[in-house]
């Protein structure tokens, strides 16, 4: 008996998005290693200095903070509408991120569209949360580089937080979603963003900012932890804001350095930058790794 024509034509479109997704993986992966290899002078001499427990300590930072931008965006995921189990949801966000090493800032959230659809999660709501994301993790880095580094200095970011407030806020927001969706000729979103899941998302991003600190304060102790926060929380917002240049590369580094400057010469600047860098791309692969073992065996 001959095999349906519509489950047959399932089959092939199956077929297609593994290979895709398959090579998806390998791009990131290569790209992700050409980020380490590139630079791997400067970070051999960087890393020298450092201890074996200082990178450990700093590894097991990056993981927590990781963690905290998961939790970040499945809280956003739920509120709209489609919660995940905690290991699914992981596999969809680690794996999906490291899209961010391939150049051009579309492949994260194309990945997470196309996992989250296997969940069942629509690929609207997929791209809401990514988008979401953005603002959430600007308005608390420039808070948190308000409050640890001085409003002496850094006031100027003042500027920026009306602007931010009014962004982060639910009504704004899902104005905005349900606009874009009615231009690329959508449905709406079934459930619109609570303040409650917004509030949960921001203090999630805040967790994840103070485990970055902590892990910017490993490989440079000599800083102080409360400048630490601040540094990386002012270079990552510089960084994220450059959406053609993968993962911010360069651009956050750059930032570092003159950020970390009253404190470190800049050779020193320069060597903490690019240890930070390899060791977040690292807790990158092994959060992707562990969440794919992870949901593979459910």
């Amino acid at each position: 008996m001959s095999e349906p024509v519509g489950a047959s034509a399932v089959g092939r479109r199956k077929g297609v998005r593994g290979v895709l997704r398959g090579a998806f993986l390998a791009v990131a992966l290569g790209f992700g290693g050409w980020a380490v290899a590139r630079e791997w002078d400067a970070v051999a001499a960087g890393f020298a200095r450092l201890s074996w427990p200082a990178l450990a300590g700093s590894l097991a930072a990056v993981v927590a903070a990781l963690l905290g931008a998961m939790l970040t965006w499945r809280t956003l995921l739920a509120d709209l509408g489609s919660p995940l189990p905690p290991r699914p949801a992981a596999k969809v966000f680690f794996v999906g991120q490291l899209g961010k090493y391939i150049p051009g800032a579309v492949w994260p959230v194309l990945a997470q569209m196309e996992m989250g659809r296997d969940l069942g999660v629509p690929r609207s709501r997929s791209a809401a949360a990514f988008f979401l994301m953005m603002p959430i993790q600007l308005a608390t880095g420039l808070l948190v580089t308000l409050v640890t580094l001085g409003w002496n200095r850094y006031g100027w970011l003042l500027l920026f937080i009306p602007l931010l407030l009014v962004l982060l806020e639910p009504r704004v927001i899902n104005a905005v979603i349900d606009q874009a969706l009615r231009r690329l000729r959508r449905e709406p979103l079934e459930r619109p963003l609570t303040r409650r899941g917004m509030l949960t998302a921001l203090g999630w991003a805040l967790t994840g900012w103070a485990a970055y600190g902590v892990h910017l304060y490993f490989v440079a102790p000599q800083v102080g932890l409360l400048f630490a926060v601040g540094a990386f929380a002012l270079s990552w917002c510089l960084g994220i804001l450059t959406f053609v240049v993968p993962a911010g590369a360069g651009v956050r580094e750059v930032a570092m350095v003159a950020v970390l400057a009253p404190q470190l010469d800049q050779g020193a600047a320069i060597a903490v930058a690019l240890s930070s860098r390899i060791v977040i791309i690292v807790g990158d692969l092994i959060c992707a790794g562990l969440a794919g073992i992870a949901a593979r065996r459910d």
